[in-house]
């Protein structure tokens, strides 16, 4: 019987992806095997959860939170531990106790690995850890941190990176009642570029706000608020003859097509953020967007982070690198791959009331990367 070339790569790239996960799966992968150049065992492995109270309430145009809890990895061998922690998004359908109950099917995984083969490691939690890309990027950066640490180096010069390119961050304004808005802006008098929150009923009214005590350059995150192609050109132009210099995300992620369609049309940059989560995604959003925001915690780690640094810039799209609202673990963490990037908005720690974690700094809106090994973080696990 013959088989057509769509069916037999259909078939065959089924039979495959199976097979590989199913490996990637075993504890006996190559990188998860104890190696005779290693100290014996793996990891030892501590989680636990914080809640990180807000400095204001943090409304999108999706839901309005005062704090987060957050599950921290603890990753420790040889005497040198690894920090990360999972900043889940209910938008990925994560919460606290899914992030744990993933973290702990990656345990035996990680108390048996030879964490130098890191690449491996990485491989068999994804392929536990189905979803939940939060659980995966706090062991990944813990098992980064863990890397750089042992070498004695800080995790960009792992990478190779210049610290002295990571450019300067937005500071996020979340949607508000007008009057808080306006102290929120003046609160953010040090940051250069401002990131405004819309998508709502009142974008006119929160601009006018946002434009009675500064002039500055402005960007705009949507959050997918805006449901009508026709209407999203119309929001992007007015925006952008008001000083917005760029628009995340104006419409839902599955509307891809009227995304292109606004892309075409408008006069200004149109960024992914919704839209993309891992590489995968990627190669189907370059004629709707012109950039992307990769975020650390939706990506499941560093090392898909980086993969999907190199995957846009091969499709001339532009990078924001984002974040959560969390603490400066998660964004210290990506401020390590912001010397690869156009427009870090690495601002989430700035947003809470205490911060347990210190680590990358911002003077006048430019990140200054630790230079201590790892990640460079230190304070309460």
């Amino acid at each position: 019987m013959s088989m057509s070339r769509k069916e037999f790569i259909h078939k065959t790239g089924k039979g495959i992806i199976a097979a590989g996960a199913a490996s990637a799966a075993s504890p006996l992968l190559a990188g998860c095997q104890k190696s005779s150049r290693s100290s014996s065992g793996g990891f030892r492995m501590e989680i636990k959860s914080k809640r990180l109270d807000l400095r204001h309430a943090w409304t999108i145009a999706r839901n309005t939170s005062t704090y987060k809890e957050y599950a921290f990895v603890k990753l420790e061998k040889n005497g040198i531990y690894g920090l990360g922690e999972a900043a889940h998004n209910v938008r990925y359908g994560e919460s606290l106790e899914s992030i744990i109950a993933a973290l702990e099917k990656a345990r035996p995984i990680l108390e048996n690995c030879d964490p130098w083969k890191f690449v491996d490691v990485n491989a068999a939690v994804q392929a536990v850890c189905e979803g939940q890309t939060a659980a995966k990027a706090a062991i990944d950066i813990a098992l980064m941190d863990w890397i750089s640490k042992s070498l004695g180096i800080p995790l960009y010069q792992f990478w190779g990176l210049d610290p002295q390119k990571a450019p300067q961050t937005t500071f996020s304004i979340g949607i508000d009642t007008m009057e808080m808005v306006k102290q929120k802006v003046e609160e953010a008098a040090p940051y250069p570029l401002l990131k405004i929150k819309m998508g709502k009923d009142n974008d006119e009214e929160i601009l006018a706000a946002v434009r009675s005590v500064t002039k500055k350059t402005l960007r705009v995150d949507a959050n997918e608020g805006w449901k009508e192609k026709e209407l999203a050109l119309r929001k992007v132009e007015w925006l952008a003859a008001n000083g917005v210099d760029i628009v995340e995300q104006p419409m839902p992620s599955h509307m891809l097509e009227e995304t292109a369609w606004v892309k075409e049309r408008a006069s200004i940059p149109i960024l992914a953020d919704e839209s993309v989560k891992t590489s995968a995604d990627i190669p189907r959003l370059a004629e709707a967007f012109d950039g992307i925001n990769i975020k650390v915690d939706k990506a499941g780690g560093l090392q898909e982070s980086l993969r999907m640094i190199w995957m846009a810039r091969s499709l001339g799209l532009k990078i924001m690198l984002g974040c959560m609202v969390s603490s400066s673990l998660s964004i210290t963490a990506a401020a390590h791959l912001s010397p690869l990037t156009d427009y870090p908005d690495l601002d989430g720690n700035l947003l809470l009331a205490r911060d347990p974690f210190t680590g990358v700094t911002v003077r006048d809106g430019w990140l200054i990367l630790p230079d201590g090994p790892g990640l460079g973080v230190s304070g309460e696990f």
